[in-house]
């Protein structure tokens, strides 16, 4: 029953409300980030306004949830599903993602509350309670909320957990032959030891973690490329020339972002930038931003990072490598170890496993926060946010030693139902977000202005004084 649901259910609307949604925001905010580029800019350049996180460091905290392993294996994944076309499909999928992402996050700002730990606190648990409370329908908003936030909590112990770290401790006995077990053991230590100083210690942790393993990805892809600068311009017409070939167009839009099998690609990579879902919004929620908007174009920038630009690099190192990499078939891990080995030498794959490890890290610490915001939704006992941290530690130590098996089923199915019940919600609320939005701009181009006309008259002022 739960395969059915997952493939004929979940694995068919999901897909499409997701590029339905994203579609929807596209046409609703009139492709901001391509009217307003100077605007999006200026707005994440602010600082904040003193209470929360800064902006930054909220951004660095939801690009660790959506920065996990699936970036690495992901990709290659579609590739072997939908042909190098799939590629050119993901890209257009995240254009529509940016916005969607941008709309949940406008959502998350503007309906967050101050906790009693000075530290703000939000996502769809609050806005979806607030969307049918403004509708006289205030049992079914306080009822769908706890939903969605039991099943978050299930899957940041299926999705963000167990299946992460059984990613990384696979890796490194792939690569190094180390046992699962003390691999396992030690990434539990060093996890928990994060998750137990709560949002600030988790936030300050990824704020530095995922800058360093960014550039680190990056560097490794750019060597592949400058190794094989003609396979480069090769492997980028290979993306354009499949890109409409039916396999293609059926592995990527309806592939990565939805991908072919669908389950292997937005159910089971975690939809890579999550745009939908309505978990980035919890991360995001905690800014100090002092304006929804200014936070929602660092949801459009997440999106841009961890799509347009980390997925595309694996992409082009994936099809230069692709002749050794597809002997690998389905292993979508050593597909991705094998085509950076290929051409970089045997070195890269103890490099590539540093990132499982990163990658694989920020995840699992991220989705601990996820959950735990949850749990304090819940209850704001701190008895039931130490149990949680307990059985997330026993479910790292069990990820590490056991393959996930059926725990797919259950990560696909909370999945698939939060982020229906999301998009079923932040749809109707469009009407706030272009509210929103429209005041943002319009303030941010009065100042502009503002700015203008004070220059020119400091200029003509000191153009007219006397010698």
């Amino acid at each position: 029953m739960l395969e059915f649901f997952n493939r004929y259910i979940f694995g068919v609307i999901v897909p499409l409300g997701l590029m339905a949604a994203g579609v929807f925001y596209a046409w609703r905010l009139r492709g901001l980030y391509l009217r307003h580029p100077g605007v999006i800019i200026r707005g994440m350049l602010g600082r904040g306004g003193g209470v929360g996180m800064p902006p930054g460091r909220a951004l660095s905290l939801a690009l660790a949830g959506t920065l996990g392993v699936g970036n690495i294996v992901g990709v290659a994944s579609a590739i072997y599903l939908g042909g190098f076309g799939a590629v050119f499909w993901m890209w257009v999928s995240a254009l529509a993602a940016m916005l969607l992402k941008y709309a949940e996050t406008v959502i998350a700002l503007n309906h967050r509350r101050l906790g009693g730990d000075g530290l703000y606190h939000g996502g769809p648990m609050f806005y979806i309670r607030d969307f049918f409370d403004s509708r006289g329908l205030g049992f079914a908003g306080r009822l769908l909320a706890v939903v969605f936030a039991l099943l978050c909590i299930i899957d940041s112990m299926a999705m963000g957990c167990v299946i992460q770290v059984n990613a990384v401790t696979s890796a490194f006995y792939g690569v190094m032959g180390l046992d699962t077990a003390l691999c396992g053991g030690v990434f539990t230590f060093l996890a928990v030891a994060v998750i137990v100083t709560g949002a600030r210690g988790i936030s300050e942790l990824t704020e530095q973690l995922v800058p360093l393993m960014t550039i680190i990805y990056i560097v490794l892809s750019l060597a592949v490329m400058l190794a094989r600068p003609g396979e480069v311009f090769r492997a980028l017409g290979k993306i354009f020339a499949g890109a409409l070939a039916p396999a293609s167009a059926g592995g990527g839009a309806v592939g990565y972002v939805i991908s072919r099998g669908v389950r292997f690609g937005v159910m089971r990579g975690l939809m890579s930038n999550e745009a939908g879902c309505g978990t980035a919004p919890i991360a995001h929620a905690g800014s100090s931003a002092r304006y929804p908007s200014e936070q929602g174009f660092w949801g459009i920038f997440e999106v841009f990072v961890d799509t347009i630009l980390l997925c595309s690099m694996t992409a082009i190192v994936v099809i230069i490598g692709y002749d050794k990499a597809a002997v690998f078939a389905e292993d979508s891990m050593m597909m991705t170890l094998t085509a950076y080995s290929s051409v970089l030498g045997g070195w890269s794959e103890y490099c590539m496993c540093a990132m499982v490890l990163f990658f694989g890290f920020a995840t699992v610490i991220c989705w601990a926060h996820y959950g735990m915001e949850c749990v304090r939704y819940l209850s704001g006992r701190k008895v039931w946010i130490y149990l949680f941290i307990a059985a997330y530690g026993l479910a790292m130590l069990w990820g590490a030693v056991s393959e996930p098996g059926g725990i797919w089923g259950a990560a696909d199915l909370a999945l698939g139902a939060m982020t229906l019940l999301n998009l079923c919600v932040i749809c109707p609320m469009s009407r706030e977000v272009m509210r929103l939005t429209e005041d943002y701009i319009r303030m941010s181009l009065d100042r502009q202005s503002q700015r203008k006309a004070a220059g020119m008259a400091h200029r003509g002022r000191h153009n007219n004084s006397p010698p």
